[in-house]
């Protein structure tokens, strides 16, 4: 039997080579976009997403970097992935789970050097710039996720999770189990010593709006039919709530 390794390097191989480049380009701006607003968020310190908030409470607590700890979680979790629906995979889905937490530190590194401390704890440039990465890193996940270049593993699990469940269950409500997905990430988090805080109500509100309304013009940029358009942006939505 292959090894997970290997596994995933053929099915990243037979990805390839179908690839729409247009997407690709858009998947990899999207996840830089990602790092890069993250990291301001991170130095606001008014609330992240779930995933986030418990990868870097948890890194903090034991003494390693957030990209490394991201990495390794992300690792877990393809694993996982892997073993139950290699299809949800893509580039997009390594581009994230490498990518997003070394841009964030990366940048994170550069704003402690060049901006001044107060415009982070001052509460008027705070929110400004909290607010302001805030719509910005929401855009940025709502072209990753529209990109449909794979799934997050994070993302990837719940979905299957909620597959398995409603197999059993089949009255039991898919988006329940997304809820309680993110619910246990913030409660690791807050085990590790962190409190949530309103960023994460805010994704949580303005997340689905947005990806709609993103779809609709990636839809148009990448010369998508109303009906092609219409059926991607259900299939994307549907992955933020299961």
């Amino acid at each position: 039997m292959d090894c997970p390794e290997r596994k995933i390097v053929n099915i990243m191989k037979a990805k390839l080579s179908g690839l729409n480049w247009k997407r690709v380009v858009l998947c990899f701006v999207a996840v830089f976009g990602m790092g890069f607003f993250l990291s301001f968020l991170i130095l606001c310190n008014l609330g992240t997403d779930p995933a986030t908030f418990m990868n870097q409470t948890i890194s903090h607590k034991i003494g390693i970097s957030f990209g490394n700890l991201q990495l390794i979680v992300n690792a877990f979790m393809l694993i996982l992935v892997l073993l139950w629906n290699r299809s949800m995979l893509g580039v997009g889905t390594i581009f994230n789970m490498v990518l997003v937490g070394y841009y964030a530190d990366f940048f994170d590194w550069i704003w402690i050097k060049v901006i001044p401390e107060s415009y982070f704890t001052a509460s008027a440039s705070k929110w400004i710039i909290f607010l302001s990465a805030l719509f910005f890193f929401i855009v940025s996940v709502a072209v990753y996720i529209n990109s449909d270049m794979g799934v997050a593993p994070y993302d990837a699990l719940p979905i299957l999770i909620a597959e398995k469940v409603t197999g059993k269950f089949p009255k039991f409500p898919k988006f329940l189990v997304r809820i309680l997905w993110d619910a246990l990430a913030i409660t690791i988090g807050i085990l590790y010593g962190s409190i949530p805080v309103v960023g994460v109500i805010l994704m949580a509100l303005f997340l689905g709006p947005i990806i709609a309304t993103v779809g609709k013009i990636l839809g148009r940029f990448l010369g998508e039919t109303k009906k092609e358009s219409g059926s991607r942006l259900r299939g994307n939505l549907k992955k933020c709530i299961e």
